[in-house]
């Protein structure tokens, strides 16, 4: 065992030193507008090239670097938190694989290539969530592995689209008669990795992994990964007007499914989780609006302080006896004070609380949507679903927090615990000082300077204190009188989509395999095969023993008529 702690702490260390070294890299990338691209040319044969390619630019190298940074944290407060598991270098090693499938996808630009991080993420989530092995776990993995099974499937077949180019570079794309086959499918692949409606349902179900692999799976890996595909292919996907439409019009939708869904959830892991499908909402949403920058810019603030609000969720879990419906929790705050502080600067980071990391994306975007010539009823919905946010985000704290003791007091051991303090306190300042860093030293999206009014100005605060308001008299639980308790299951079930999604879908699977199973195995096939063989053969055999069993005269017979045939031929 301590052999394997060992190798998870230095695991660790490695990938937060790799995130420091490139960090000097990044800036001088991004201040010097560089970008490398290296291809290897593997084979040669005839007039077919098959070569592998690797790009150097802004987006790539910080995007690794955020990536290693929260990887870096969640093993080390992975190797104080499942310490005492048996199967510890079975997770190191797959939290690893985890993390190189991601670098492998930010840093090859070949659609074909790219598959060996796409495919590689859709494998090792599915080996993640199943890791407590029980029923609940398998069925959550064969819903997240079988609804990113569509978007692998976008993937190859943008791949044989593309083979009209004579290429399947990202950068080197252009406008051809199928054109618009290629941006539907890769629209489609990375809504469902970032779990856009209607491939929402896997997203909360995933919360069946161990809490530092949802720390990991729901900040910068997984569903950042179809995020990362569009600004990927934005200048391609762009010239269609359909597409920033269609994108606005789902990405709002998944604003709304998941901001009201976490104001009725109690569960504490999912909760965090539907705020991660809002905030991918929210990042699909700038996309939509032509903020490509804005909205890798969101992604990386989002990324350091979700992960931040997931540890944090974990140790309080873990100190509550594994309990995590936030109904039964209490005055945490005297009992786990470093936790709270930590996830109360994480929760306010979420909410857009003014000079936080996630206030300077948050705030620009939503400025920047106003500004922009975009639908009133979009933009009132998305300041609702920020209203949202505010709202479940403080109904957090006031649950589960600051209300009055509804359990036994606990002694948190891991309050005391340094690799647990040192992840926790890295991502704290990340959450802090990330968003204007990153604004000011290398993320030049170079907004226009625009004047807004005063009351637009506002907007955002205003819908933030709203927020506040609903979470401390209207989302109670005796508010609702007993008529709303279907709306509640409504919205509680994510407008039914979790049950659409999963339980038609299987059924129906089920039906159709027994249909066919007794229609063809144990039918039609089942007379021709195996069983109608068997009974041919039994039935001449029958009949060939009855010939010749107690019948003298038949031997007789037999042989004068050999003896005949013989006379004949001679």
């Amino acid at each position: 065992m301590f052999s394997v702690l060992k190798f998870s702490s230095f695991s660790s260390f490695f990938l937060l030193f790799y995130s420091l070294g490139l960090l000097p890299i990044t800036c001088y990338f991004a201040m010097n507008d560089i970008a490398i691209l290296v291809e290897w040319s593997i084979i040669s044969i005839s007039s077919c090239n098959i070569s592998f390619c690797v790009i150097l630019d802004m987006i790539s190298l910080s995007f690794s670097g955020v990536v290693c940074l929260i990887s870096g944290c969640v093993m080390m407060f992975s190797s104080s938190y499942m310490a005492g598991d048996p199967f510890l270098k079975r997770f190191v090693w797959l939290v690893l694989l985890f993390v190189m499938s991601m670098n492998l996808l930010v840093f090859i630009p070949s659609l074909p290539a790219l598959l060996l991080g796409w495919d590689g993420l859709g494998i090792v989530s599915f080996a993640l969530v199943i890791y407590y092995q029980n029923m609940k776990s398998l069925g959550a993995g064969m819903l997240t592995v079988l609804a990113n099974r569509i978007g692998d499937v976008m993937i190859l077949i943008s791949i044989g689209i593309l083979v009209l180019q004579g290429h399947w570079l990202i950068n080197l794309m252009w406008d051809f008669y199928l054109a618009a086959s290629v941006a539907l499918t890769i629209t489609i692949a990375a809504m469902t990795k970032s779990a856009q409606i209607p491939f929402s349902a896997w997203l909360p179900a995933a919360m069946a992994a161990p809490t530092p692999v949802s720390a990991l799976v729901h900040s910068s890996t997984l569903v950042t990964a179809g995020v990362f595909l569009l600004i990927r292919f934005y200048p391609f996907l762009s010239q269609f007007k359909s597409f920033s439409f269609l994108l606005l019009f789902i990405s709002v939708l998944t604003l709304l499914l998941a901001g009201i869904g976490a104001n009725y959830e109690n569960d504490l892991k999912k909760i965090i989780a539907l705020s991660t499908l809002s905030q991918l909402g929210v990042m699909m949403m700038s996309l939509a609006m032509g903020m490509v920058y804005l909205s890798l810019y969101h992604l990386y603030t989002h990324a350091l302080f979700k992960a931040l609000l997931f540890l944090c969720a974990g140790m309080i879990i873990h100190n509550s006896l594994n309990n995590q419906d936030i109904r039964y929790m209490g005055l945490i705050s005297k009992q786990a004070p470093v936790s709270v502080a930590c996830l109360n600067i994480a929760n306010l980071s979420l909410c857009g609380a003014p000079f936080l990391s996630g206030f300077y994306s948050k705030d620009l975007i939503l400025e920047t949507s106003l500004f922009s010539p975009t639908n009133t009823l979009m933009i009132l919905l998305i300041f609702l679903a920020t209203g949202m946010t505010a709202a479940y985000s403080f109904r957090l704290s006031f649950c589960s927090l600051w209300s009055e003791m509804k359990n036994k007091p606990f002694h948190s051991k891991l309050e005391k615990d340094p690799y647990v303090n040192y992840s926790t306190s890295i991502l704290t300042l990340a959450a802090i000082m990330a968003g204007s860093l990153l604004q000011s030293t290398f993320l030049f999206f170079s907004p226009q300077p625009f004047i807004l009014p005063f009351f637009h100005k506002m907007l955002t605060i205003f819908v933030i204190l709203m927020g506040l308001f609903l979470a401390a008299v209207l989302w109670e639980d005796d508010f609702y009188p007993k008529v709303m308790n279907k709306i509640k299951m409504f919205f509680s079930s994510m407008w039914f989509l979790a049950f659409i999604s999963a339980q038609p879908l299987t059924k129906m699977s089920m039906l159709s395999g027994t249909q066919i199973m007794k229609s063809v195995d144990q039918g039609w096939l089942e007379i021709l095969g195996g069983q109608g063989t068997f009974k041919v053969l039994s039935m001449y055999s029958m009949n060939n023993q009855n010939i010749q069993i107690k019948t003298f005269n038949f031997f007789i017979m037999l042989m004068l008529l050999s003896l005949l045939i013989i006379m004949v031929a001679v």
